[in-house]
């Protein structure tokens, strides 16, 4: 009976329209509004729906009906548009400047509105940041077509009290990647088999965008342009609730919030929010889910511990954040183990959740807006009773890793003030939680299995150096980066030119160099040089660039030297000679020239997309640098030959012995090697390198305690390391760290790769520290038997060339700009490492 039952929901009834299947209580419709249907010229649900379509039929509805308006909040990085539909009454948009000020009074704590429900209640409906994910989208077309032509009185009512931002596709690159392939393998009639090419995407799939990062992680981090746009659009509205809609794996049915506790101690989101709320809504979906047959579950996944998804960074603004989670299609229809489901199916649980939310925001307005206001007069109070008043960082020797740093707290609306040398952020301001979020550290946890990262301390991404002050200095607000870095102008030499190479963007400047045709040269000591600009120290890895040395004449030298800093902003300083006041001269044999770099990495299918990713949106857009991509189904036949660094991240790697001799021959004929997480064990267990992992001897006599089959999940889930900050202490004399000077820095872990140190004593560029913990959850086990004894970073011969093994992503997220010149420095200066025997 219950199969059956399941199989009636599953499928269309052939009674009723298509579209009747989704929206038939909603009738009348407006005949001069085109549905979906009539202006895709398909059903929904028959065929996924290219982004491009889904923007021309919001600009139409923008076009023909008085409830809606369109804007444009930024583009791809493949230059697809990210639009935002506005739908309510006309009335309400021709006042919607009224509405707006009014609405964003109660965001701000000076002001004290008691008009709760007199203010239509402003609702972001956000669908598709995972592009392979596609019933959220479809979705959206329905919804807007319901908000837009709908004349049924309960429709009518929500657009009166009601300003409803619908956002189709948050990741149209990825979306659009899914699409093909889904509409491409497509069969006629349709192939349910769950091993049909259609349900089966390749690498790396449309999750992502276009470099391969989940844009459902990175709203926190404000790293993409699909990101940064939404940020802006969402600072400028602080909707009261928004929805974020995802898909899971076949066999599951429908979730939807509350979610499972979140993992934090004392979540600096109210209590209010994640308890109150989320029961009050939830309430709304499952009788609304009820209506249809739909089951679904809650509470059991999902925690909203990471404050980076769509469905928790509004929790950190006044609104309320809201994930949805529909068991996929995977395609157009798949079997299952209750039957066969279908794309209209996926679609219709979407699409009635979105018209549910609405009606909760609707019923309950006054409700959130009370709790929007006194979200930032709470913040502000919680400000005032902490004793700390305030954070204060600085780099002397890195301004534009600082300028990066204050960027992405500008981004979020953090006041930031310049203080001498340096900044300050107090903690008394609206954005309270986020300057929690952006500098606390925790080391006590209410659970110990997390969905995602447990640490996100941002300021240690930057290797910022930072302290909580109790008094405050403040001097001038900042409120643009655009000239925080102003090196002194570069002057014309006809001898050298010396970089100071702490600068974060020193490396895009060296490309730049290399790739216009200069030679430059890396110190491996220090020293100290009179310049024009009077005596000046400096670091391990300087770059020299010589003028005479080179093809070019002093003013085509000058010139390139002068452009390359007008665009990367690093210092430059003019020398007359090469005698050093203290230290090496400039003709040492410790001054020695840098290949330019020849990089390829593989990818493909074993291959984790997301590191593979982070390395090619470095390069690409920090480097300005290109980096092969090849194929894992094209290395036994690609030549490595034109390269001289190999990056390899993390992944199953299921080389021939062939073929794995055919990456140790590479390197030892002089060529680099670079290894990250998995991969560096991959190298360790193949025999690349002599190196080892870090093991335990396993106490057989120790009694094994029984435990109940129901915590399993719990008791083996905690013992990974699913995101976690630790301290290393760094060779800064090694030329993998050149560049930095201080050499205790914050490294991010999430994977259970424990390298051993190096037997060989100059081989061990970072080790974790005695007291490594700085932020997230780590077990004791893990912690003393694992990460305490092992190394984060080491280097190994092979032959003449060099594996360069990371235990740790020095690129996660895009984001981790305090180790981005470790794996810098491997693909520029790697062939330069000699390993003292």
């Amino acid at each position: 009976m219950l199969k059956k039952l399941l199989l009636a929901v599953l499928f269309i009834s052939t009674s009723i329209s298509a579209q009747d299947y989704f929206f038939k209580k909603f009738h009348p419709f407006n005949s001069e509004i085109p549905s979906p249907e009539q202006f895709l010229g398909y059903e929904i649900g028959e065929r996924h729906t290219r982004h491009d379509l889904i923007v021309s039929y919001f600009m139409e509805l923008a076009k023909v009906s008085d409830r809606a308006t369109i804007q444009e909040y930024g583009k791809t990085h493949e230059g697809r548009k990210l639009v935002i539909l506005t739908i309510t009454t006309p009335q309400n948009l021709e006042n919607l400047s009224q509405l707006k000020t009014q609405h964003l009074q109660f965001t701000d704590p000076s002001k004290n509105p008691n008009n709760f429900d007199e203010v239509p209640v402003f609702i972001n409906l956000g669908y598709n940041v995972h592009g392979n994910e596609p019933s959220s989208s479809e979705a959206a077309l329905l919804t807007a077509y319901t908000l837009a032509a709908s004349n049924n009185p309960e429709i009518l009512n929500y657009l009166k009290n009601s300003v409803i931002f619908i956002d189709p596709t948050i990741n149209p690159d990825g979306r659009d990647r899914h699409t093909q392939w889904a509409n491409m393998y497509q069969g006629n009639p349709l192939v349910a088999d769950p091993q049909d090419a259609e349900h089966n995407e390749y690498w790396p799939q449309g999750r992502t965008n276009h470099y391969w990062f989940d844009l459902n992680r990175d709203w926190l981090l404000g790293i993409h342009p699909e990101s940064r746009g939404k940020l802006t659009w969402y600072h400028e509205w602080y909707p009261n609730v928004v929805t974020d809609f995802h898909e899971m794996g076949t066999q599951s049915s429908y979730f939807f919030e509350p979610m499972k506790d979140n993992g934090s101690l004392n979540p600096i989101m109210p209590k209010e929010n994640y308890v109150d709320l989320n029961n009050l809504f939830g309430d709304y979906f499952s009788k609304a889910l009820d209506s249809i047959g739909s089951f679904y579950f809650t509470k059991e996944v999902f925690d909203g511990t990471y404050p980076g998804y769509g469905s928790s960074y509004p929790d950190l603004q006044g609104g309320l954040g809201l994930l949805f989670e529909q068991a996929s299609s995977r395609g157009h229809k798949q079997t299952t183990k209750f039957g066969e489901i279908t794309f209209p199916f996926t679609i219709r649980n979407q699409y009635t959740s979105s018209i549910t939310t609405i009606k909760a925001a609707v019923e309950n307005k006054a409700i959130l807006r009370k709790y929007q206001q006194n979200f930032f007069k709470s913040g502000l109070d919680n400000a005032l009773k902490s004793k700390i008043k305030g954070y204060s960082f600085k780099d002397d020797h890195d301004p534009n890793r600082v300028k990066a740093f204050v960027d992405k707290l500008l981004l979020h609306k953090i006041d930031v003030y310049k203080s001498g040398n340096g900044y300050v952020v107090p903690t008394r301001q609206t954005q309270y939680r986020m300057v929690q979020t952006m500098f606390e550290t925790y080391e006590k946890y209410r659970d110990s299995v997390y969905y995602d990262a447990s640490a996100w301390s941002v300021a240690n991404f930057y290797n910022m150096k930072y302290k909580p002050v109790t008094s405050l200095n403040l001097g001038e607000r900042v409120t643009s980066v655009d000239d925080l870095v102003k090196p002194t102008p570069v002057q014309k030499s006809q001898y050298a030119y010396i970089i100071d190479y702490d600068d974060y963007n020193a490396v895009a400047l060296l490309n730049q160099l290399q790739t216009d045709g200069l030679v430059v040269s890396s110190s491996f000591k220090p020293f100290t040089v009179k310049t024009t600009n009077g005596n000046k120290a400096f670091n391990y890895g300087a770059l020299v660039v010589p003028v005479s040395l080179q093809e070019k004449n002093a003013d085509a030298v000058f010139s390139i030297v002068q452009q390359a800093q007008n665009t990367y902003k690093v210092p430059v300083f003019t020398v007359n000679s090469g005698y050093s006041l203290k230290g090496i001269d400039l003709g040492s044999r410790s001054v020695s020239p840098i290949t330019k770099p020849k990089a390829a990495m593989i990818i493909g299918n074993g291959v984790r997309s997301y590191e593979a990713g982070e390395v090619w949106h470095l390069l690409d857009t920090r480097i300005h640098m290109p980096i092969t991509k090849i194929p894992v189904r094209n290395f036994g036949r690609a030549s490595l030959d034109k390269y001289n660094t190999l990056v390899m991240v993390s992944g199953r790697y299921n080389f021939s012995e062939k073929q794995i001799d055919k990456i140790k021959n590479w390197v030892s004929k002089g060529n680099t090697l670079i290894t990250i997480g998995s991969a560096s064990k991959w190298a360790i267990d193949k025999k690349l390198v002599k190196e080892k992992l870090t093991e335990q001897e396993k106490d057989s006599t120790k009694a094994i305690i029984r435990k109940p089959y129901v915590d399993a999940p719990e008791h083996l889930g905690k013992e990974s390391v699913g995101g976690a900050i630790f301290r290393v202490d760094l060779d800064i004399t090694h030329p993998l760290a050149f560049g930095y000077h201080d050499a205790s820095i914050p490294v991010y872990k999430n994977n259970s790769i424990w390298l051993a140190p190096s037997k060989n004593e100059y081989a061990t560029v970072a080790k974790y520290s005695k007291d490594p913990h700085i932020d997230g959850f780590i077990t004791k086990k893990n912690m003393e038997e694992n990460l305490k004894p092992s190394a984060s970073l080491i280097v190994s011969e092979l032959g003449n060339g060099t594996v360069v093994l990371f235990a740790d992503n020095p690129n996660f997220r895009g984001s981790w700009y305090g180790t981005n010149r470790l794996f810098l420095n491997a693909i520029f200066l790697g062939d330069k490492i000699t390993i003292p025997e």
